[in-house]
């Protein structure tokens, strides 16, 4: 993803200015003033899901018009060598279109929040590698990155692009042939559903460079665990934090859903961002239903200064 993000420059901050995603009501904004007053003055953890990537082109998995999915899980994955490569050729066919992928302008006041000292860390369920496109730099990939494969015999990454160079090169034809039956569907994890079965059949997997093991993409599947140890650094995040700011997440997974419970168990101030209910409204002291870039960017602009925080060039802090 070699894309700029939405006023991204080569200066990087100085020239990073949020825009706007349409016009907020006076009901939008109203809620928001209450949430900029609850999270002013404090540093803030942020959580984010597949809600905020879906104003860059990325399907959320249970957002409101999204179709129903069951992803595969690990178990399946590693079970059966058809499932694998099923999985192979319609990852190949996502691959394709979410890594010209742009970051959005949430991903961006993110980023700007960052630069401006009022965030811990930004712990990120996405795969799709785009906050860091945006310029964050302390970020969590809980679920991994979909920009990396990994051999499941010996352990060594690779990079996405050179896989896809390989998968390309053994599958020739492939991606013009799925483009001409149509892909119906697709989701955050570069995972694609095509109409015609022969093609998947066809498909040609590739395997390790250095052992000839079993490549998989390098995010957490369903039914596998989240390393260790970024699940601790997400929890320090969260116990360095004044405040915990979810965006754009369901919540519906145990993997986000503990570091609410935690910050709530802590009786930290938690604000949910996100149309549709969450597994953790019952927490929040505050639930926003608006939209997650919109209101970012809202909160980007408004959120006043920390004492001793740095402002960067060009950007107000309220």
């Amino acid at each position: 993803m070699s894309h700029p993000g939405p006023g991204v420059g080569m200066t990087g901050f100085a020239s990073m200015t949020p825009t706007p995603v349409g016009q907020l009501d006076p009901k939008e904004l109203e809620a928001l003033g209450v949430a900029r007053d609850l999270l002013g003055g404090k540093r803030l953890a942020v959580l984010t899901g597949a809600g905020l990537s879906t104003d860059s082109g990325i399907p959320d998995y249970r957002g409101p018009g999204s179709a129903p999915r069951n992803p595969m899980t690990y178990q399946e994955f590693v079970g059966s060598e058809a499932n694998r490569r099923r999985y192979w050729a319609r990852n190949h066919i996502g691959w394709s279109h979410l890594r010209h992928a742009d970051p959005n302008a949430g991903h961006v006041a993110i980023a700007v929040m960052e630069s401006r000292g009022l965030m811990t860390g930004l712990i990120t369920q996405n795969v799709d590698r785009l906050h860091e496109d945006a310029g964050s730099v302390n970020v969590v990939d809980l679920h991994g990155r979909f920009d990396q494969v990994v051999c499941l015999s010996n352990g060594h990454i690779f990079s996405r692009r050179l896989i896809a160079a390989i998968l390309e090169e053994i599958n020739p034809g492939f991606l013009e042939a799925a483009l001409e039956s149509g892909v119906v569907e697709m989701a955050p994890d570069a995972d694609a559903t095509v109409e015609d079965p022969e093609l998947i059949t066809s498909f040609v997997m590739a395997v390790c460079p250095i052992c000839g093991g079993t490549l998989k993409p390098n995010f957490v599947y369903f039914g596998e665990n989240v390393p260790k140890d970024r699940v601790v650094r997400a929890y320090q995040m969260v116990d360095n934090a004044g405040a915990l700011l979810v965006a754009g997440s369901s919540l519906t997974v145990q993997s986000g859903l503990r570091f609410v419970r935690h910050a709530a168990k802590a009786e930290k101030p938690l604000v949910i961002i996100n149309r549709g209910t969450t597994r953790g409204d019952h927490f929040a002291t505050l639930k926003l239903e608006v939209g997650v870039s919109g209101a970012l960017d809202y909160l980007a602009r408004e959120l006043p200064d920390l004492p001793g925080a740095p402002v960067p060039i060009g950007v107000s802090g309220g």
